[in-house]
């Protein structure tokens, strides 16, 4: 959810990968709250990412460690500034709540669940197990 319009932003795929989480952008909203950028179709560029690759098809987050919790630890990374952050990510009340820190501050975004009717002849629901994590770079 965009924290200014109020509106979806993208949608994110959470994947298992050798005991590890990560977070893969399959696609994203224009300003209307139209899904018109995915994985299959990729359009817009991470400019703070290098070698600018697409939103669409890019893994923002990953994880490092489960805490006894149920929280896992981990890094999350702003494509458009290209920072990355500290996470932590956790499961509450069906939705996954990221919470990105630097030092002792941070905020929580929570993503909740992409209603699974969405996917579409043209946005097919992807294959998770097929993903292989790829942790981009960046220049900060």
């Amino acid at each position: 959810m965009n924290d200014k319009t109020g509106k979806p932003s993208s949608v994110v795929a959470i994947y298992p990968y050798e005991g590890q989480f990560y977070g893969r952008i399959i696609g994203t909203y224009n300003a209307e709250g139209i899904l018109d950028d995915t994985m299959y179709k990729p359009k817009k560029e991470a400019p703070g990412v290098v070698g600018n690759p697409y939103y669409s098809g890019l893994d923002i987050l990953w994880t490092t460690q489960e805490n006894t919790n149920g929280t896992w630890k981990g890094f999350i990374i702003d494509p458009e500034k290209g920072k990355t952050y500290k996470a932590k990510v956790w499961k509450e009340d069906g939705n996954v709540i990221v919470r990105g820190e630097v030092f002792t501050f941070g905020r929580n975004v929570t993503w909740s669940p992409f209603d699974e009717k969405l996917f579409t002849k043209a946005f097919p629901k992807p294959d998770v197990s097929q993903f292989k994590p790829v942790i981009p770079k960046t220049e900060h």
